[in-house]
């Protein structure tokens, strides 16, 4: 053996021998194991989040070498609008745009694009150790996988909890979509409050309203107030004169209004507002649009028609002024809702769009975690998980993008209305079928089970066990629900809450068993990493200097579950020296020839030795990962390597003794840095490989000498 562990001679040959092997393949085992791997983006290079999926290679090298039939499977997203933006930025680097191409054309170009670097980040899984079934791949645009969609979307339409309707939606004008109320990303900001006079109509009176959004009083309806507020109260049922355009706008009371925000005056823009949308429709009050999808002004504001929005805020302004309208600027503190993709603020705008109503497919997901039939690790957000399944609102799944699972709804231009399919289109010229796709958290909401089913199963809409004796022969069968489904904590409400809701309604079985919630990684100073701060750390990059091992261990026993933990180099750096210890541990193992040994010194190691794999097995078993990663670590350096073979050199232990040892903690610290100790493994001769070796049950202590 060489002197000191290169991680770079073994990493690759290792994998490709586990390959060759098939070990990543289920074995015929009635006790089942089953992760899906949360899908990265398939056109996207690996994050050091992604590293986290560490997590269920530990747990997936485990119950395997527990001798369970255990499926990790692979997958990857399309990433749906993620995914335009960056193929939009490809175009903008040679001049082009997306309005340069048909539909058919723009989705083709896509696919050949995210295809054709989907590799690169299959072999970053690789690089990483993963045992992943590399038979059992999906994407979530595979043809089985928008099949299975698009029924339990026409399942959900049929039974009443799909509607579509014109509400007002967060949309980004630069990208031409909406989002859901999920994914508006809130800023805080320093804003400016406008205070603008309206007249009384017939009277020198005026009523004051506060605004943040000027250009909108192109808009108003109505001003409200608070019935209760005493300044106001001979002014409800008058009339104002908007100041813009000369609209008469009645004065309504409404206890929605807040009296001590602003002046107590509130003006109505229901297209333009959410809350004015819903007091809009309270007091049925008409609506004008004067913005538009662009972004800019509508007709309805005159000269004014054609600006952008925040440019035609500042003209606004300046006549409003001019006119002697503009009372006073106060500059205040607002959150303000952005686009969590290019930072543009988000136009409340109305548009027709399809909705899933939340609240009854919420109650069966909530009972289950209530009930332990799902439980979340760490226990601590199961009280966030009920804070916002309590209240959830419903959920807009239409999205204004080319990239994705095109929405299976078809309106009849003569009749105008609109008929759900399973994908096919109705016979008939008449027919046209919406142009909007579903938002990626829709399709991939049904990702546990769309991996799992067979063609034949969804031809069938066999979607449920129905017969729990019946032997079970596919892997839907088999292995849903999922044992665990594990992914940051951060998207709890994106994905885990709606792959509960879905799965629950379309399989009438929770989706997964448990829910293992790791933290965020953070840079060295505790911020969020992202490529726009600089502050992104490639993984890949960590692995060609330390090796991938390192890289895992650093993550394992950094932080338990739902721990954030910053990224150290020196971290890693000592999990590299580890890897090393383990190597130079063998080789002292396999060179030693020392065959005398005291009897109660190897009672004591037996013992030892016994109770390490008893604690590991404990604290994987209980999902404590992070103190199985301690344990096997301290263990293995303290134990065995400061004080057996130590005690080896004075005649106290010998070779066999060792080799008994080394065996045991070398299958302890598998699943947390298998490459090393498979190395090690082969190089003690062993003819099988140690990822597919049982996992000794020692019982505290008990094995015989």
């Amino acid at each position: 053996m060489d002197k000191a562990y290169n991680h770079k001679e073994h990493e690759d040959k290792i994998y490709k021998a586990w390959e060759a092997s098939n070990s990543f393949k289920p074995n015929n085992s009635k006790e089942t194991f089953s992760i899906v791997l949360p899908p990265p983006n398939a056109n996207a290079a690996l994050h050091y989040g992604h590293a986290m999926y560490t997590v269920e290679d530990v747990l997936i090298r485990y119950y395997r070498m527990r001798g369970f039939s255990t499926l990790w499977a692979p997958g990857a997203d399309h990433a749906g609008f993620e995914t335009q933006v960056v193929y939009e930025k490809h175009l903008e680097k040679a001049g082009k745009s997306r309005f340069d191409f048909d539909r058919e054309t723009l989705y083709k170009d896509i696919f050949e694009f995210v295809q054709a670097n989907r590799g690169t980040m299959e072999d970053q899984l690789k690089r990483l150790g993963f045992s992943l079934d590399w038979s059992k791949k999906k994407f979530t645009l595979d043809e089985s996988v928008v099949k299975t969609v698009y029924k339990a979307f026409k399942k959900l339409y049929d039974e009443g909890y799909v509607y579509r309707d014109t509400r007002l939606v967060n949309y980004c004008t630069k990208h031409g979509t909406a989002f859901s109320d999920l994914e508006v990303e809130h800023v805080e900001r320093l804003s400016k409050l406008y205070y603008v006079k309206y007249q009384i109509k017939d009277s020198e009176e005026t009523i004051t309203v506060a605004t943040t959004r000027p250009e909108t009083i192109f808009g108003d309806v109505a001003i409200a107030v608070n019935p209760k507020d005493k300044r106001y109260k001979k002014l409800v049922g008058k009339i104002t004169i908007n100041p813009l355009n000369n609209n008469e706008l009645p004065i309504l009371a409404d206890e929605y209004v807040k009296m001590d925000f602003g002046t107590g005056a509130l003006k109505l823009t229901p297209l333009h507002d959410e809350n004015d949308f819903v007091l809009g429709k309270k007091h049925n009050l008409k609506n004008i649009q004067v913005i538009d999808l662009r972004g800019k002004m509508t007709k309805e504001a005159g000269k004014f028609e054609g600006l952008k929005a925040n440019v035609a805020r500042d003209e606004i302004v300046k006549y409003l002024d001019e006119k002697g309208n503009l009372v006073k600027t106060e500059e205040f503190n607002n959150s303000v809702g952005t686009c969590y993709k290019c930072g543009s603020v988000l136009e409340p705008l109305p548009m027709e769009q399809w909705f899933v109503k939340m609240k009854e497919l919420a109650k069966p997901a909530i009972e289950a975690v209530k009930t332990g039939e799902t439980k979340i690790i760490p226990k601590r957000f199961e009280k966030v998980y009920f804070h916002w399944m309590n209240n959830i609102r419903d959920w807009n799944i239409s999205r204004q993008i080319v990239w994705g699972i095109r929405i299976p709804a078809w309106k009849n231009t003569k009749t105008g209305e609109w008929m759900i399919t399973e994908g096919d289109a109705p016979s008939g010229k008449e027919w046209v079928q919406d142009i909007d796709t579903f938002d990626t958290w829709f399709s991939s909401g049904q990702w546990p089970y769309a991996t799992l089913l067979s063609e034949d199963e969804i031809r069938n809409s066999k979607f449920e066990i129905r017969d729990e004796n019946r032997k079970r022969t596919t892997d839907f069968e088999k292995y849903y629900p999922l044992s665990v489904m594990e992914t940051g904590y951060d998207i709890l409400f994106f994905w885990v809450a709606r792959m509960m809701m879905l799965g629950l309604y379309v399989t009438n079985k929770v989706p997964f068993k448990n829910i293992y919630l790791h933290g965020i990684v953070r840079d060295s100073k505790g911020q969020k990493m992202s490529k726009s701060k600089g502050n992104a750390i490639n993984p890949l990059e960590i692995i060609d200097k330390y090796g991938a091992d390192a890289l895992r261990m650093s993550l394992i026993a950094g932080a338990g579950a739902g721990n954030d933990q910053n990224y150290s180099e020196e971290k890693v750096r000592g999990y590299r020296n580890f890897a090393n210890k383990i190597w130079n541990a063998t080789r002292f193992v396999k060179e030693f020839q020392g065959t005398v040994y005291q009897k109660s010194t190897y009672k004591n190691f037996v013992k030892l030795t016994n109770s390490t794999v008893d604690m590991v097995t404990k604290k994987l078993k209980g999902y404590k990962l992070n103190d199985a990663a301690e344990v096997a670590y301290k263990h293995f350096w303290g134990h065995f390597c400061d004080v057996s073979i130590e005690l080896s050199k004075k005649g106290m232990l010998n070779k066999e003794h060792l080799l008994w040892g080394l065996k045991y903690h070398l299958i302890t610290l598998h699943p947390f840095m298998p490459f090393v100790t498979e190395a090690c493994w082969k190089e003690l001769g062993n003819d099988t490989l140690l990822i597919t070796e049982n996992w000794p049950m020692m019982n505290n202590g008990q094995e015989k000498e």
